[in-house]
């Protein structure tokens, strides 16, 4: 345990001293210039009094000499170097400064700004603020780590928007603190997700299907959905596998855990728990989609159909009254 603290505190100091180093800037930049690479060093000018010596010009500027002393390859460099350039952001080098600092090695830096330009427009400081903001919420290190480099969008989301999903899991679904931070780092694309079908996808599980909060966080129910979900519940369902519980709890049958229905690919989730073909599975996709569509107009209907008695209702005198003509009935007028 010394040791791995030990090493982590020599790595976040050597981190700190190149970013001093960096950030105040070298007299020469010999890798750059042994390499041919001066014309990204664009804090770096030649002195016209005294020709072939490098001087550097004060400023914070991102050069490829300093993401070279960072650790990038030269390759990774060059293409950092041109993606910073081209979304034009001014703190890319304090972004990046957050980002060393996070514990992440340059090639896991570069597949982020590849994943999600828009991180270089951040300024190290918002950045900062919500890297801080997520640890606050249980995201310990190596869970933080992994959360941001397979989903770096999360650095966008302003902290309002990511504290409104936890508290939704936490009041409106009942989920503990430590389950809410297990559903964030396996499937953090629910920061995103809209909080009503959030809270419709809990409930279809949990009344539905009859699956409890700790089987929705071990089967990462929130990575899938709510059309696929339904889609694969109700294909059971209709094939005999899968009962909703009573009110004790109790089925006829054994119903297969949830994470053998979500967590598997379409073929395993065939072959193994349906019991099925996948031209099968794909007619009833869209029998599933067709009724989905059709209760969707059914829904239309009845709400047009409440806004027009509502305005009925709002009449003074009760003479004149809208008539709508469909194709499925008729309306008949109140007496």
């Amino acid at each position: 345990m010394f040791n791995h603290c030990y090493i982590a505190t020599v790595r976040n100091l050597a981190i700190c001293h190149l970013m001093l180093r960096w950030m105040w800037g070298w007299s020469v930049c010999p890798v750059a210039v042994s390499r041919g690479h001066m014309p990204f060093c664009s804090t770096h000018q030649a002195n016209p009094s005294h020709s072939g010596q490098v001087t550097h010009r004060p400023g914070n500027q991102l050069t490829l000499c300093s993401l070279l002393e960072m650790g990038f390859s030269e390759t990774q460099a060059k293409e950092m170097h041109e993606g910073a350039t081209k979304s034009r952001g001014k703190h890319v080098p304090s972004v990046l400064t957050a980002l060393l600092l996070l514990g992440l090695n340059p090639s896991s830096i570069l597949k982020i700004m590849q994943k999600c330009p828009e991180v270089y427009s951040l300024k190290g400081a918002d950045l900062q603020q919500r890297i801080d903001h997520l640890r606050k919420m249980g995201l310990i290190e190596g869970s933080l780590q992994r959360m941001i480099s397979h989903y770096p969008k999360v650095m966008l989301l302003p902290v309002k928007r990511v504290n409104m999903v936890p508290r939704l899991l936490r009041e409106k679904c009942l989920f503990t603190i430590h389950q809410v931070t297990d559903i964030l780092r396996d499937s953090p694309e629910v920061l995103e997700e809209d909080l009503a079908q959030l809270e419709y996808k809990f409930q279809y599980v949990y009344f539905r299907m009859g699956v409890r909060q700790p089987e929705m966080v071990k089967a990462k129910l929130f990575r899938l959905p709510l059309s696929e979900l339904r889609c694969r519940h109700c294909f059971l369902e209709r094939r005999g596998l899968y009962q909703t519980p009573d009110k004790k709890g109790q089925t006829l049958i054994l119903n297969p855990p949830l994470k053998d229905v979500l967590c598997v690919s379409e073929e395993t989730y065939l072959t193994q728990v349906a019991m099925a073909t996948a031209e099968e599975f794909h007619v009833f996709r869209k029998l599933m989609a067709r009724e989905q569509e059709e209760k969707g107009r059914e829904d239309e209907y009845s709400s047009d159909e409440d806004e027009e008695d509502k305005d009925d209702d709002d009449d003074d005198n009760g003479l004149h009254r809208r008539k709508c003509h469909w194709n499925t009935g008729y309306k008949k007028d109140r007496k």
